[in-house]
């Protein structure tokens, strides 16, 4: 009999709570706090752009000059710079959460295999135990007390391996949670390290922007008032080139092809949002005939600090990238994308200084498809944002007529019918 119970004792011991290993809680714990570090650091770094977007808020509100410009180009690199920062403090926050992830997931694998290893002892005791069962001792006549205590170490017995049954499957559960957190987080740094490599080209392009200024004003105020006057010109002698080709066109929009307006089918491209300039004849457009010929502003305008992320309005195939500055810089959309949804509408985002999607590729609703800048004739960084019925727009070619860039080939989003222009605040 006291073979038996101490068979229960060891069989009790074996199914004991199993402990997190010290040198394991204590890395766990380093790695904790080093992830709390880049935290804090990614905090910092938001607040410092705050500023600079601040700041390029107020100068871009001053009269265009080339001080003015060159400043702005030179808090839009310090900004783009405190993006980069942060983009890797998250990528050496997440490469840190994924090493926490791992140690976790070997721990429960090591509780796993020690709880199985438990039961299977158990189970093992239980049978030895049902040879030498209590009732045995009852229908001999023998020791009853003996007996009675025989079954209530097996109820305990048996209320310990059901425990660790439990805790067999919580375990299980837990690993498997914590393998799609780690596949989740993955994901996030395949995505933050493209993102990176976008924002370093942000930060190109501000350069040479910077050094094609520079060259061409040769750091002279008169030089960069007659660059205005000359892009102020191309852009006119565009629009005049569009309209041209619209008014050749013969089609009709169906509206009942078209969402409902109000309906709230499109979500903004910028995570924050500020108009500078509204669709159709607004203040600006109506004084300044000239630049739209007299048709009014097309989409509308958002402010938008140059590295900004752009996101996609609805989800959507991207219909075709492209960058007007090729054909004849200053005096269009810059880099531009054009994305059809499937709810009678397109999208288009322009004056990109980075495009990060691809003709022919399909996005998800606020997946970033670009980063802002000031590309085409734009006279400050912004998001330029039309909404097309889609029934009316195509990318197709239009020859330029302008002096400075006469028989080259704009590629870019033409519309067949002028009311194909919508009001993106009508479906926003």
């Amino acid at each position: 009999m006291k073979s038996w119970v101490l068979a229960v004792a060891l069989a009790l011991f074996a199914l004991g709570l199993f402990t997190v290993p010290a040198a394991a809680a204590a890395t766990a714990d380093e790695l904790r706090s080093k992830i709390a570090e880049k935290n804090d650091a990614i905090l910092n770094l938001e607040k410092e752009i705050k500023e600079y977007q601040r700041q390029l808020e107020t100068t871009g509100k001053e009269k265009q000059s080339l001080q003015n410009a060159v400043a702005l180009l030179d808090l839009s690199r310090k900004k783009i710079s405190a993006d980069i920062r942060i983009t890797e403090n998250k990528i050496a926050a997440t490469d840190l959460h994924l090493s926490e992830l791992s140690l976790q997931i070997t721990d429960k694998e090591t509780r796993i295999a020690l709880s199985l290893s438990a039961v299977g002892a158990g189970l093992r005791t239980l049978a030895i135990m049902d040879a030498d069962a209590p009732i045995v001792y009852i229908l001999r006549g023998e020791n009853m007390s003996e007996a009675w205590q025989q079954l209530e170490e097996l109820d305990r017995f048996q209320q310990s391996i059901d425990k660790h049954v439990e805790d067999l499957r919580q375990f299980k559960e837990d690993l498997e949670n914590t393998k799609a957190q780690t596949e989740m987080a993955r994901k996030k740094l395949v995505s933050l390290k493209i993102e990176l490599a976008n924002q370093k080209k942000v930060l190109d392009a501000n350069r040479q922007e910077t050094s094609a200024l520079l060259a061409a004003t040769k750091n002279k105020e008169s030089n960069y008032q007659k660059l205005l006057a000359e892009k102020q010109t191309l852009h006119r002698q565009f629009e005049e080139e569009l309209s041209a080709y619209e008014a050749e066109l013969r089609f009709t929009i169906d509206p009942t092809l078209l969402p409902k307006t109000g309906s709230g089918v499109l979500s903004w491209p910028l995570d924050a949002v500020f108009i500078t300039q509204y669709f159709g004849n607004t203040e600006f457009a109506t004084r300044n005939a000239q630049v739209y010929n007299g048709e009014g502003h097309n989409g509308i305008d958002l402010r938008a600090a140059p590295g900004t992320q752009v996101r996609a309005a609805s989800s959507g195939v991207v219909q075709g990238t492209g960058n007007t500055d090729t054909t004849c810089r200053g005096a269009s959309y810059g880099q531009w994308v054009l994305i059809r949804h499937n709810n009678g509408l397109s999208t288009l985002y322009a004056h990109l200084s980075v495009i990060a999607v691809s003709q022919g590729q399909s996005v998800s609703v606020g997946q970033i498809i670009g980063y802002s800048g000031s590309t085409g004739y734009a006279t400050g960084p912004h998001l330029h944002f039309t909404v097309y019925a889609t029934q009316g727009v195509e990318i197709s070619q239009l020859k330029s007529r302008a002096l400075a860039c006469k028989g080259k080939i704009y590629t870019l989003p033409l519309v067949k019918d002028r009311g194909a222009y919508l009001n993106p605040l009508s479906y926003l």
